[in-house]
């Protein structure tokens, strides 16, 4: 029998590495992403690998596209996200319309589109981000968004499990990819897409319900996550070099 997976974010970064991975893993690899000539490249790259072209934001295209699948994927990995930062604390709401587009409606797009699919098989794998854990400077947008995604993972679940579906949230650090390369500030512990597809295959074949990494890294952010508020944005201040 062969193991279908499908992958949201898959032209490029983390999404990409899994689709290469898998696929050279045996698996049926179905790639999506925004970027047709990008998803076209990686199905040059390994004959396991076809590609649908949507925007997760657009719930129409995405039921549309979702709909056409031959098979229903025993996994999906929800990876599609986007990044932006506010400057000096003033709130900028298409900003973060912009964001939550992506990180928070399009992964539900995904959902509503594929659940009349899961079963007892289904391990439903969401993308989220250590950056959930603590306040950190410029991160009102992205670090709210990957906050709601988590508390929707973890919600999930609960709900689904009467259903027999697995659901798991990653939680990675800085990884290397196109949208860290935007980044103007240091990264610790910067890892390599290779070294992040790793860890989530790992987790997701031991299925982990919490998957999160690099671990020095983030039970650190954990640890600060237990403070209370003051000390931890005293802490988060200190780290960051921010002073107001």
């Amino acid at each position: 029998m062969n193991k279908h997976v499908l992958i949201t974010g898959a032209s490029s970064g983390i999404g990409k590495q899994l689709a290469i991975d898998y696929a050279n893993d045996g698996w049926q690899v179905v790639g999506c992403g925004q970027s047709a000539e990008r998803l076209q490249a990686l199905t040059d790259i390994n004959a396991n690998i076809s590609a649908i072209s949507f925007d997760v934001t657009n719930n129409d295209d995405v039921h549309k596209k979702l709909s056409s699948l031959a098979e229903a994927p025993q996994l999906i990995i929800l990876n599609a996200g986007t990044c932006e930062y506010i400057e000096h604390g003033q709130i900028d709401v298409e900003l973060f319309r912009r964001v939550y587009d992506v990180n928070i409606f399009g992964l539900l797009n995904c959902i509503e589109a594929l659940q009349s699919s899961f079963n007892e098989n289904t391990h439903l794998v969401i993308i989220g981000s250590t950056a959930s854990y603590i306040p950190l400077p410029r991160a009102e947008a992205y670090g709210s968004s990957k906050a709601a995604v988590a508390y929707i993972a973890n919600t999930l679940a609960v709900d689904l499990a009467k259903k027999g579906v697995t659901v798991s949230l990653v939680s990675p650090g800085f990884v290397k990819t196109p949208l860290t390369d935007k980044n103007d500030f240091a990264m610790p512990m910067l890892m390599t897409p290779e070294f992040a597809s790793k860890k989530i295959r790992q987790g997701i074949a031991a299925r982990k319900k919490e998957i999160h990494f690099p671990l020095k890294f983030s039970f650190f952010l954990k640890f600060i996550a237990l403070l209370p508020i003051r000390l931890q944005l005293a802490t988060v201040k200190r780290m960051t070099g921010k002073t107001a």
